[in-house]
């Protein structure tokens, strides 16, 4: 493990590996080095390219420093980039996906931009996320009660099934969830501006983003994941939109690694 500090004095460990043209992975929610799919898909780009994996604030190793902000989470991203050499290109799943796009439209040299899957809600094919989510989540955390906060994010953010949400109470993984789950709140800090309330994305809130960008979609993903999607790619200008065939929202390292390799190569 390495680290680097942020702007705010706080640690972000990391993982490096490979040779080439820096890559690095931004996480989706509660996901981190040691818990998610960011090592074995950094495994598969290995060998075409210096990759780094990091954990974002408040997970893993790294460190964590109030008041959280958006744009400190960008800050630690910027943080990345100056240890990978000044520049390099970003991939971000899910929330990951939605953290590298401020990262990109607050101006970080990213030579080429590749998201999967922001979770947008931009039409009725689903319900929207509660108005009352972000304070649902703080409620649960501040009284000692990480299991309720992980409930709501799965039930209301991205609409897992009770029966499910049931059993992965009763999984292994559940203990390492909980550690993680103050940090929701800082993914659904991601989505302020109305971007999960089922109306169409904000005019102009990507208009600044300059890098070339590949947004992406898996062929067995819901329809509203996919539809705000679409609506993702054409809101970034010039920006190229891809769906994998056969992959959903739990994408397969192996399916998406081809993809990065022939964008960022290409």
């Amino acid at each position: 493990m390495s680290t680097v500090t942020s702007q705010d004095g706080t640690t972000i460990a990391y993982t490096r590996t490979g040779s080439g043209p820096a890559v690095i992975l931004v996480d989706g929610a509660m996901c981190h080095r040691e818990f998610g799919p960011a090592a074995p898909l950094a495994a598969e780009l290995a060998p075409h390219f210096t990759v780094y994996i990091y954990d974002r604030r408040g997970r893993g190793e790294s460190g964590d420093t109030a008041p959280f902000s958006v744009a400190r989470e960008v800050e630690d991203l910027a943080a990345l980039i100056k240890e990978a050499g000044g520049t390099a290109h970003v991939y971000g799943i899910s929330s990951g996906a939605a953290l590298a796009l401020e990262a990109a439209k607050a101006g970080l040299p990213i030579t080429k931009l590749a998201v999967y899957e922001f979770p947008l809600v931009v039409d009725d094919t689903r319900p929207p996320v509660p108005a009352d989510y972000t304070e649902r989540l703080d409620t649960a955390i501040a009284t000692g009660k990480p299991g309720t906060a992980i409930k709501t994010f799965m039930r209301d953010g991205v609409r897992v099934p009770a029966p499910v949400v049931f059993m992965m109470r009763l999984m292994p993984a559940w203990p390492k969830l909980k550690k993680v789950a103050p940090t929701l709140r800082y993914d659904a800090a991601l989505f302020d501006g109305g971007l999960q309330s089922g109306n169409p994305l904000p005019e102009g809130r990507w208009a600044s983003v300059s890098v070339p960008t590949l947004v992406m979609d898996g062929g067995k993903s819901p329809a509203w994941m996919r539809n705000g999607v679409a609506a993702l790619a054409k809101a970034v200008p010039g920006a190229e939109h891809r769906t994998i065939e056969g992959q959903t929202h739990m994408l397969k390292p192996k399916a998406v690694a081809p993809v990065l390799i022939d964008y960022f190569n290409g």
